[in-house]
């Protein structure tokens, strides 16, 4: 393993790395507002379960990440 590849997982399981997936996935809702909005406008029961669903794949995610942030917070006394 090169020493970039291994610089690059270590960043994932960093503070820094997890607070950068977190602000890419809430990113991602924004586009899943606007699918629902034009679902909404076009009353497209399909594209609104689909943006339902990739919501809450995004709600899943954010939750998975934040849990991850708490572990390695756990000896930080500011993050609880």
């Amino acid at each position: 393993m090169s020493a970039m590849t291994k610089k690059a997982k270590n960043f994932k399981k960093s503070k820094g790395g997890l607070y950068l997936s977190i602000g890419s996935t809430a990113f991602g809702a924004i586009s899943v507002a606007k699918q629902a909005k034009l679902a909404r406008q076009e009353s497209d029961t399909l594209r609104l379960v689909d943006a339902a669903v990739s919501a809450a794949a995004i709600v899943t995610g954010l939750a998975i990440l934040y849990r991850e942030l708490k572990r390695l917070g756990d000896d930080d006394v500011l993050l609880g």
